[in-house]
């Protein structure tokens, strides 16, 4: 997600963090840049961040100081807390870099590319069996910048087709409501918030983190556009029964489309556990999202949006239009992006196939199967599904038995000493804030990686073991004051903070709901 920040006015500019001071160098001789980066007028001067400077810099110059400041990142191969791929092969970086300057809009002047994402449509939309063996079948889909894209518009076709059949009736169609977990990922509260959509949920218990499909039907009424399941939930990983909420549809005859969010499990789910039923295998189920940029093991950002048929997607959302010499059809939020991610999408599908990709995360899973029995044996409880059964990662949380003076916020914050990035949070809402860590099992995440996060997580412990009382005590505050409110350090983000303080709109501000990266 792309956060929101406040322009820093002069005043903030000027005003240096506490204990610094400016200090005055030597007036430099005319610089020739004849000897290195660091011997240049640059390398003592502040980077700019807030104008734009009146003059051009060397490439080579402007290259080094962005790379070092970009060293304060952490690194994206210890980053546990993302789904997000984090490596590809050099000839697949190789073809995306030759792509970098194809505006993938563009479909006269590249029309390879576009057909490329039609292939790689038809591939995932097979992939999620939808009844090609069917004469009448006109499945249609898209690609997305991600899955928020590809949620908003499953949310705004849902919307437009209920809207029609209430129109249709005589009935009113100004009051639309969705049905989905509380645990969703927080681009469905805003889908339903951007598009003036009721949100109502099926709140998670100490013991479900999923959507109890009874509950899910009892909330349905005649305003409600659809139901959102999720095949793997970004708390825990686990897939939500899709085809028990299918069957109670039918059984109770309640016209009402389910929209599967498979951003993460849609390329998980068809390789580990194929048997389970939850795609286009079911009647109700009539578009499915999912993540290209996860476990579809592409860079950010690319996703996939896919419907059974074209009744489900209402031909005023489309825009059909003459861009450049061309005729297309459009459904998206935004209109120019790259060709580069979709190209990258292609080369994964047919350079690994069916195959590969099953081999990949089939590693994955039994990776995920050894770290949570490691994590067991070390006294945590663990959250989330194995073998195959969800998304391969490991949630977990301390036994509450054991009587800790430290609490899982800490062991993150111990095991960041170490420059693992491995997220602790809090359930979602009416699950008694439990609190949990969560390690995703990525592609390069090998069992030598795990071993050493294993080993990491062990000294973590240890050292908060040995602490006594009042050390946990100073230690608690400065991971409160100084790692969660870090981000409201200066003056245009304390601003900023007091600006949008009013979220009593939302999961968050009704029940202190925390979101887990995705």
């Amino acid at each position: 997600m792309v956060h929101l920040n406040q322009v820093p006015t002069d005043k903030d500019i000027e005003t240096l963090p506490e204990g610094l001071s400016k200090i005055n160098f030597f007036e430099q001789e005319e610089d020739t840049f004849t000897a290195s980066v660091y011997g240049s007028k640059y390398a003592g001067q502040d980077l700019p961040k807030y104008e734009m400077p009146d003059e051009e810099m060397p490439r080579e110059i402007a290259y080094r100081l962005i790379k070092d400041d970009l060293t304060l990142d952490g690194t994206p191969t210890l980053n546990l807390a993302s789904f997000v791929t984090t490596y590809m092969e050099e000839e697949a970086e190789k073809l995306m870099v030759e792509c970098f300057s194809k505006n993938f809009i563009d479909y006269e002047e590249y029309p390879v590319s576009a057909d490329i994402q039609n292939r790689c449509v038809s591939m995932i939309a097979r992939l999620f069996n939808i009844p090609s063996h069917e004469e009448d079948t006109a499945a249609v889909g898209t690609s997305t910048i991600g899955s928020s894209e590809g949620i908003m518009l499953g949310v705004l076709a849902m919307k437009k087709v209920w809207q029609n059949k209430r129109k249709a009736a005589g009935k009113p169609y100004d009051k639309p409501n969705i049905v989905m977990n509380s645990a969703v990922q927080v681009c469905w509260e805003k889908a339903a918030r951007y598009f003036d959509v009721e949100e109502k949920y099926v709140f998670c218990t100490p013991d479900r983190y999923v959507m109890d499909p009874q509950e899910c039907i009892d909330l349905i009424d005649e305003n409600t556009i659809g139901i959102c399941a999720i095949i793997g939930t970004t708390y825990t990983g686990e897939y939500e029964d899709v085809k028990k909420i299918n069957d109670l549809l039918i059984e109770k005859k309640i016209d009402c489309p389910i929209h599967v969010d498979a951003a993460s499990g849609g390329f998980v789910a068809p390789f580990v556990n194929p048997d389970l039923v939850w795609d286009f295998r079911l009647e109700k189920v009539v578009s499915i999202n999912v993540s290209g940029h996860k476990y579809g093991l592409v860079y950010p950002g690319v996703g996939w949006a896919v419907w059974r048929d074209p009744e489900f997607l209402p031909q005023e959302l489309v825009f059909n239009i003459n861009y450049l010499g061309a005729d297309q059809s459009s459904f998206t939020l935004n209109f120019s992006r790259g060709a580069s991610q979709i190209i990258g999408q292609y080369y994964q599908m047919i350079r690994l196939g069916k195959r590969g990709y099953r081999a990949i995360m089939m590693n994955l899973t039994r990776t995920a199967d050894y770290l949570s029995k490691n994590l067991e044996n070390l006294g945590f409880i663990i959250m989330s599904k194995g073998k195959g059964e969800g998304l391969p990662l490991v949630a977990f949380r301390l036994d509450p038995k054991a009587n800790k003076l430290y609490d899982e916020f800490q062991i993150a914050h111990q095991l960041r000493e170490r420059g693992w990035v491995v997220p602790a949070y809090t359930m979602a809402p009416h699950s008694e804030k439990l609190k949990l860590m969560r390690v995703v099992v990525r592609e390069d995440f090998s069992k030598s990686r795990c071993d050493a996060l294993i080993c990491d997580i062990k000294l973590a412990i240890n050292a908060l073991d040995a602490m006594d009382k009042k050390r946990m005590e100073e230690h608690q505050k400065h991971v409160t004051e100084n790692i969660v409110g870090a981000w409201k350090s200066t003056n245009a983000r304390r601003r900023m903070s007091s600006i949008y303080t009013d979220e009593s709109h939302s999961l968050q501000g009704q029940h202190g709901k925390t979101h887990a990266p995705c």
